[in-house]
């Protein structure tokens, strides 16, 4: 019996020794990287990936040296260890435990996709189609869908045009054209708020996104906008066509899909439901997608007695009371060929330098 005991004390010693020795050596093993290397690698985990796949593909790229130990330890000692899915930079020189916590966190690379203010849907589609998120036309046929339109927006709408926001967004490569409209019309929302605080006005929603998209277009200059807002305003009062060209312009690339020539004289004669010079009030619908400030000066116009605008032909305008003063305006700044000479809206560039 005492021998029995004495054999059985023995096996359970050599046991215990056994896993501390084996305990220790996946210790080293985790805590040691593959190589000394400083250079990363992206690492993807696809959808439905085991974790014993993930880890032979591991070791297949030199990341770590057993794919066996990394997934015993993975299943058997860290229980919050797993495969997500995702897309991952792994430094060669981490260590395995290390390469196990980055593959765990679901936290895939992040991309930047950086939209102007002022951009339109088309525009907003060659962005989304060149960071290879979605095609030109995919993006185009998703922006365009009323029913997502009205289900993101909670009211009937036929497009998004004007409820994207122009911002900079961070996406992953799993990132689809659905997320990131989502996206950009929850910005929307989060500004168009605060675009109206403390403002009461019996202006409609998509009034309101309408002529701030119009004044998004008309100046670059950000002193500027409260004043275009008051000429829009004071003509919209007078029951004034507004007679602003980029609502021509994008009459014409919505019924046409393409914008690359000047406004002609035809353009601006041509019916379409944006033309302003055509129709009264303001267009069908926005024309482009405004920043926070235009949507400000939407709700928020100067008190002016302005009617009239033209361009310096350096990205800011001269406003006029009257017709006279207008035509005068537009003799100096217009059909005066010196004064357009070396002059360019890019001028307001240089300005903020």
């Amino acid at each position: 019996m005492k021998t029995a005991l004495r054999l059985l004390s023995a096996l359970l010693l050599v046991a215990a020794i056994g896993v501390l020795v084996l305990a220790f050596g996946i210790h080293n093993y985790l805590n040691a990287p593959a190589s000394g290397s400083e250079e990363i690698v992206r690492f993807e985990v696809s959808p439905g990936e085991s974790l014993k796949s993930v880890t032979r593909r591991l070791q297949s790229e030199d990341l770590i040296r057993s794919a066996r130990a990394v997934e015993l330890y993975a299943r058997f000692i860290d229980g919050r260890a797993s495969a997500r899915v995702g897309e991952y930079a792994i430094r060669r020189s981490a260590t395995p435990r290390e390469i196990l916590a980055i593959i765990s966190s679901g936290k895939s690379i992040e991309y930047s996709i950086s939209i102007p203010e002022g951009y339109n849907l088309f525009e907003i589609a060659d962005v989304v189609e060149k960071q290879g998120i979605a095609t030109k036309a995919e993006f185009l046929a998703l922006v365009r869908d009323p029913v997502l339109a009205t289900q993101l927006l909670g009211e009937e709408h036929t497009s998004l045009e004007g409820y994207l926001f122009p911002e900079t967004y961070k996406y992953t490569k799993f990132t689809d054209g659905v997320a990131l409209v989502k996206m950009m019309v929850a910005r929307f929302k989060e500004n168009y708020a605060k675009a109206l605080e403390g403002v009461e006005t019996k202006m409609t929603r998509h009034q309101i996104v309408t002529l701030a998209s119009i004044i998004e277009k008309e100046t670059g200059a950000p002193e500027e906008r409260p004043l275009i807002s008051s000429v829009f305003h004071n003509r919209l009062r007078m029951n004034m066509r507004l007679q602003t060209d980029p609502t021509v312009i994008y009459g014409v690339w919505e019924s046409s899909g393409v914008w690359n020539k000047n406004i002609s004289k035809k353009d601006l004669t041509t019916p379409t439901r944006y033309n302003t010079y055509t129709n009264y009030g303001l267009p069908y619908g926005p024309i482009a997608n405004a920043g926070l400030e235009a949507l400000r000066a939407a709700v928020r116009p100067e008190t002016s007695e302005y009617l009239f605008f033209v361009s310096r032909n350096n990205g800011t305008h001269v406003f006029s009371k009257d017709l006279r003063g207008h035509v005068n305006a537009v003799n100096v700044f217009q059909l005066n060929k010196k004064a357009r000479e070396g002059k360019s809206w890019r001028d307001l560039k240089k300005r903020k330098q």
